[in-house]
């Protein structure tokens, strides 16, 4: 998936037969009608809700082009009742489902967990007081939640399916580098160029937890209950999402000394979230860039919906082959009829 300043475009290569889909569609963000939402920080926390927002529909979007069509024979009863009289509901409850079972996890794990670990730490070994006490115990939470987040991201590698994700995302990252390099989106040259970008989510994940430990600091030096603790690094999310927002965006648009040492980081992180792509995956990477951005690459995404149609069988030639299969049914069936009544067998 990538997405431009106007256009979002999903590329996918098909199981069936092989070949590149795409879908593209036009961006809109609530920001655009009401201008207090680009303010800085309040458009990091837009930004971030949108981009979540997006994600799963990428996920169900891609899914639904993979082409996974399952025949109505291999189907059970209960999945032919379920695509008959739920659908489309079905499947959106499914995600909201999952998307509040990622948040309940997201939360157990890198709110939750380190503040209830770091409650122990501070309260059965380690003895300090006021703000020595608060400085060090956002600290070490904040340091747990490294630990967690890493052996997360590094848990998720060793899955195959995963792995071939971050090959995905290397691929996007290289390929946006060669277009910001001014080169033709080739295989070749996209292959050239690093796979660790400085806009990447990945950055913006680590930043966030590093800023969280500041935010801390702060706001919670005078709260100490764990489940309260908890609860108020929950309101702090959009402070540290804003913040963790506009570090990004200015990273990303400067190239000095103490920004490359604030995002190396972020950037040691990608050594995780990202792998060296393939070149089908390369492929499908320079598709997506190209399909988002048509006014430096007119025509292109209609070049592709017509490949999509030439690569599916027209309906008068699935019509011929459904007409062309009766036919030799029915011609089977009456051989059969002369042969039993050649060899005189008859039916009651």
């Amino acid at each position: 998936m990538m997405r431009g300043k106007k256009h979002t475009a999903i590329a996918v290569r098909r199981l069936d037969n092989k070949k590149i889909s795409v879908v593209r569609k036009g961006n809109s963000s609530v920001a655009d009608k009401c201008k207090i939402l680009k303010w800085p920080l309040i458009r990091g926390v837009v930004n971030f809700i949108e981009s979540m927002k997006l994600s799963f529909s990428t996920i169900t979007e891609g899914t639904d082009m993979l082409g996974l069509d399952i025949a109505e024979e291999e189907q059970s009863k209960l999945d032919k009742w379920l695509d008959e009289h739920c659908g489309k509901w079905l499947t959106t409850v499914i995600t909201v489902i999952s998307l509040f079972l990622g948040i309940l996890l997201a939360a157990g794990l890198f709110i939750f967990l380190p503040t209830f670990i770091g409650g122990l730490i501070f309260d059965n070994l380690l003895t300090l007081e006021g703000a020595a006490e608060n400085i060090w115990r956002n600290i070490v939470e904040g340091a747990l939640k490294v630990v967690i987040f890493i052996l997360y991201i590094w848990l998720t590698a060793l899955i195959p399916d995963m792995k071939r994700v971050y090959m995905y995302h290397g691929a996007e990252h290289k390929s946006i580098f060669c277009y910001e390099a001014g080169e033709e989106l080739t295989v070749e040259n996209v292959k050239k160029h690093s796979r660790f970008h400085p806009r990447c989510g990945t950055s913006f994940m680590f930043s966030m937890i590093i800023l969280s430990i500041a935010v801390g600091i702060v706001f919670l030096w005078a709260v100490e209950t764990v489940w309260l603790r908890s609860l108020f690094k929950i309101a702090l999310l959009p402070l540290t999402v804003g913040i963790g927002y506009e570090f990004i965006r200015y990273a990303g648009r400067h190239d000095n000394a103490v920004i490359r040492v604030l995002a190396k980081p972020g950037l040691w992180m990608q050594n995780l979230t990202t792998r060296e792509p393939s070149d089908d995956i390369i492929e499908i990477g320079i598709t997506a860039l190209k399909c988002a951005l048509p006014d430096d690459f007119p025509g292109f995404y209609e070049e592709c919906l017509e490949k999509m149609k030439e690569a599916e069988p027209s309906d008068a030639a699935s019509e011929g082959e459904n007409a062309e299969s009766a036919e030799i049914a029915e011609n089977a069936g009456e051989n059969a009829e002369n042969a039993g009544v050649e060899n005189g067998e008859s039916e009651e």
